[in-house]
């Protein structure tokens, strides 16, 4: 790309680019190269750009627990409230690539409580939320 000056301009433009550090081409090469993983590195690399707001995602979460947006900021330790949290981490980290450090600021917990809700290994459910944008 030219270097960090010219990845800040095309930033600051909004341009995305297929790029990752671990494959040496250009952007077409990569996307043949990502075509043939699973979805869960799809994901992880994050090549679209797009994902839905910590904001969408937190009011999306309470609906489907039926606690209220401050429940889930608070430090109330409520099953529903615990397990929203839980699935908000989960979706947020797992699913939408947002940082560990990111979800936990935002829903006023510490960064090893977001990393040891997601390392159970087991998915919470929560199936039925639209993170469409």
């Amino acid at each position: 790309m030219g270097g960090w000056p010219a990845v800040f301009a095309s930033r600051r433009r909004g341009e995305r680019k297929a790029a990752d550090q671990r494959i040496l081409g250009n952007g077409d090469f990569v996307r043949q190269v990502v075509s043939g993983l699973d979805d869960l590195v799809k994901k992880n690399l994050r090549l679209s750009g797009q994902r839905i707001d910590i904001k969408a995602l937190a009011r999306k979460v309470s609906e489907r627990y039926t606690v209220s947006i401050g429940e889930l900021r608070s430090g109330g330790r409520r099953r529903a409230v615990v397990n929203a949290r839980r699935a908000m981490s989960w979706t947020g980290v797992r699913d939408l690539g947002y940082s560990g450090a990111d979800i936990a600021r935002y829903i006023g917990v510490t960064n090893f409580c977001v990393t040891r809700m997601i390392s159970t290994g087991k998915r919470p459910e929560i199936d039925d939320i639209n993170l469409d944008l």
